[in-house]
């Protein structure tokens, strides 16, 4: 105890810099999550628990397109964050510009597939007919949200890499603010609006949405500002490489997770509406308790690729120390919290005894995952942040498809284990690849990882 004391006193200026950037990045994911939380709760109260299982259904898919087709913003935090702790403010510019056209052409696409196919995404799923069309319906105009929301995300990789992160917080707060207002008076049909039910949670959604990007497009492009960029269609190879080559792996890693979660839903369709219903409230829980995790993962990234970029890997190192550690104080405590006032957690979300009782008896589990679930989310931002994302590809397609889908299957279906089922199979897999992990960041070789491997640079 005496030796991590000390350590904490000779490093109290880099935990005070990972808590300073940790903070306003917990606060704008807790937000963001926020969004669905607040759909979660309204649909819930307003609607009913066949409305709440279709948003889930519908929400599935969507998380599915953003993850797998917004994993170059892995990259170009990396990159940016490189070039700032090499102060080439130009080349960071660069990397920033080229990662927008990225985003917004992806999004254009997603938008356009998306609409093509609609429907039979959605017939993936055994529901009943009422809780497709509803799902369709939510889903299409959840559409209109795509491209915004694609944009916001490198605008966002963009702050986060030259260390703002009070900036995402502060627009993701407004827009949340938005949803909010939003849900409640479409879906009820308040005032002069008319009542739109699960349309109107959508609408507010995606309006949402695009105000976020109204606000970012004028820090980024409109307020004079050292970051200030300028907008480009035009491919520059030089910056699409490195940023191509740290984000494939982050691709192909998001792909094959998101269909992971994508198989898990099916798997969970095939219980009753009320397990259904259970789960999405139980999804979005966990959500919210491993904010601090993707905050802290976040700052981390930043601060390991800024490190590396000033050739200093023992302060990359120290950093990755100090971030796990902060995590797994916050998951004791959280887990802690979920194991002893189960039905009270549950309860905020739904109003039903029969969906209170079937939450709170798997909340023991969920809270257990903590520790598991937040160190690995922490040390994968250590490794991205240095560039090592395809040891995090590797890790986490392992960790899901090898232990984590087939458990699933055999505690919740051939074993008729219910949905605590799902948080067996994923504490399992978390022990098994979080030791990998840690295995990994000992020895230290990612720390040696070049960035911009065809050698050209900026000037």
């Amino acid at each position: 105890m005496e030796k991590i004391l000390t350590f904490l006193k000779r490093r109290k200026s880099l935990l005070l810099l990972i808590v300073g950037m940790s903070l306003p990045a917990i606060g704008e994911m807790a937000l963001n999550t926020m969004l669905g939380v607040s759909d979660t709760i309204m649909i819930s109260r307003f609607i009913g628990k066949e409305a709440l299982a279709a948003v889930g259904f519908a929400n599935q898919i969507v998380f599915t397109l953003i993850f797998i087709f917004s994993s170059f913003n892995t990259g170009a935090v990396a990159l940016i964050s490189r070039s700032l702790g090499e102060r080439n403010y130009e080349k960071l510019k660069r990397y920033a510009e080229q990662n927008v056209t990225i985003n917004l052409i992806i999004g254009l696409v997603i938008l356009g597939l998306s609409l093509l196919f609609s429907g039979s995404f959605l017939r993936i799923f055994d529901t009943t007919e009422e809780i497709y069309r509803d799902s369709l319906t939510y889903f299409r105009i959840i559409l209109a949200g795509f491209v915004p929301m694609f944009l916001c995300f490198s605008f966002a990789a963009t702050l986060r890499g030259s260390g703002d992160t009070v900036t995402p917080m502060a627009i993701t707060g407004i827009a949340n603010v938005l949803n909010i207002l939003g849900n409640y008076v479409l879906i009820l049909g308040v005032g002069p609006f008319p009542r739109l039910g699960i349309a109107g949670a959508a609408w507010a959604t995606s309006g949402s949405r695009a105000l976020a990007m109204l606000l970012y497009i004028y820090v980024i492009y409109v307020k004079k500002g050292p970051l200030r960029l300028r907008f480009s269609l035009f491919f520059d190879r030089t910056v699409i490489r490195p940023l191509w080559r740290i984000s494939l792996p982050g691709a192909v890693e998001q792909t094959l997770m998101q269909l992971s979660f994508l198989t898990m839903a099916v798997i969970v369709s095939r219980l009753d509406t009320i397990s259904e219903a259970a789960f999405r409230i139980l999804i979005q829980i966990e959500s919210l308790s491993f904010m601090p995790a993707i905050g802290l993962s976040i700052a981390t990234a930043t601060l390991v690729g800024k490190a590396l970029g000033e050739r200093d890997p023992e302060k990359a190192m120290e950093t990755g120390y100090l971030s796990v550690g902060m995590g797994v104080l916050w998951a004791l405590f959280i887990g802690g919290t979920f194991i002893v006032f189960p039905g009270f957690i549950v309860g905020l979300f739904s109003t039903e005894a029969i969906i209170i009782t079937t939450g709170a008896a798997v909340m023991l589990f969920i809270g257990l995952n903590q520790i598991g679930l937040t160190f690995n989310i922490i040390m994968g931002g250590v490794l991205r942040g240095a560039g090592d994302t395809r040891t995090v590809m590797v890790n986490t397609i392992l960790r899901l498809w090898l232990i984590f889908i087939p458990l699933a299957w055999l505690f919740v279906i051939s074993l008729d284990k219910g949905l605590a089922g799902v948080w067996y199979a994923e504490m399992a897999s978390f022990a098994v690849f979080g030791t990998l992990l840690l295995l990994r960041f000992f020895g230290r070789k990612w720390t040696m990882i070049p960035i911009e491997g065809d050698g050209q640079s900026f000037s």
